[in-house]
């Protein structure tokens, strides 16, 4: 399979890291683990359990800035699971870590300066955690939803893509005030401390390019095609009782006998047979009968009297 970008899926994976190493990071975030040997995208991709066009699509998007990416072959479930991950690689690795080094570089009880540092970091964290938050309580159920076959009426992804904000943006401004106007003494730690906040900047742009370019275009197709074939919903399970309850129903048990029989009350019966009707769609004794034969509940000699009198 061929896609725009300058790696396909026949190149090696190996080839893909040694030439691009920042691609570790994606690997990470879809799943995929080292020791893959010369396979290929595509094998790797398989082995995994990855949907390697969403791969390529990220892949060729971050290293080449691919404006061309074919939205129509995206797995958007695959793709959700690679923001997810990417959600928690930053809120529990990648930002924490910074922290702890920034830490270390400025000392906060012997500068103003660096307590507004560190508050100014934090509060940006928190910003960032707030975005992400936004992400997994709304937008991602909205999403799994679409997969179900569900169209809500009450969201789209175009809400969330008028008010994506662009959360590297802080942190490029922290980074900024650092290099113009923290006087430090040493310069290892802090230097340190930068270079991750330039990487990091660079990761979170990276990441919003993902779901901008290829995230909120893949969930408006999948919305579409949601809203002009409405998928069937799949059929809910039926519990022990209520396929008691049919048995009883396709033997030619009245609903007293069914109580008498299973030891509780006709309106039980009732709710249970009311139930059963809406999960199957079958309303008739008939229809529960060859129901019941399908799915083995009964076997045709068990019923045959009854077919009979019938």
């Amino acid at each position: 399979m061929y896609l725009s970008g300058h790696y396909t899926s026949e190149d090696r994976m190996s080839d893909l890291v040694c030439d691009r190493y920042a691609v570790l990071q994606v690997m990470s975030r879809f799943g995929i683990a080292l020791g893959f040997g010369d396979k290929t995208i595509a094998e790797v991709c398989t082995d995994n359990r990855v949907d390697a066009a969403t791969f390529l699509a990220v892949v060729n998007l971050l290293l080449n800035d691919s404006r061309n990416c074919p939205i129509e072959e995206i797995s958007v479930r695959t793709l959700t699971d690679y923001l997810r991950n990417a959600h928690r690689y930053f809120l529990d690795f990648r930002l924490p870590a910074i922290r702890r080094k920034l830490i270390e570089a400025v000392d906060c009880s012997l500068s103003d300066v660096s307590f507004a540092i560190m508050r100014y970091y934090d509060e940006y964290v928190a910003e960032v955690d707030k975005h992400m938050a936004y992400e997994e309580r709304t937008v991602f159920p909205y999403v799994e939803q679409l997969l179900q076959g569900i169209s809500p009426g009450d969201y789209s992804i175009d809400i969330f893509r008028r008010h994506h904000d662009q959360v590297e943006a802080h942190l490029r401004e922290l980074k900024n005030i650092i290099i113009k106007y923290y006087p430090a003494g040493g310069t290892n730690e802090l230097n340190d401390a930068l270079f991750d906040i330039f990487t990091c900047e660079q990761e979170l742009a990276s990441h919003n390019a993902v779901e901008d370019v290829l995230y909120v275009p893949a969930v408006e197709r999948l919305a579409a095609d949601t809203s002009r074939e409405p998928r069937e919903q799949p059929q809910e399970a039926l519990s022990s009782r209520e396929k008691e309850i049919i048995v009883c129903v396709v033997r030619g048990l009245t609903n007293k006998e069914i109580a008498d029989e299973l030891c509780i009350s006709t309106h039980t019966v009732i709710t249970h047979r009311r139930n059963i009707a809406s999960k199957l769609q079958i309303h008739s004794a008939a229809g529960l009968t060859i129901y019941a034969i399908v799915n083995k509940l009964v076997e045709l000699s068990e019923i045959r009297e009854t077919i009979d009198k019938a």
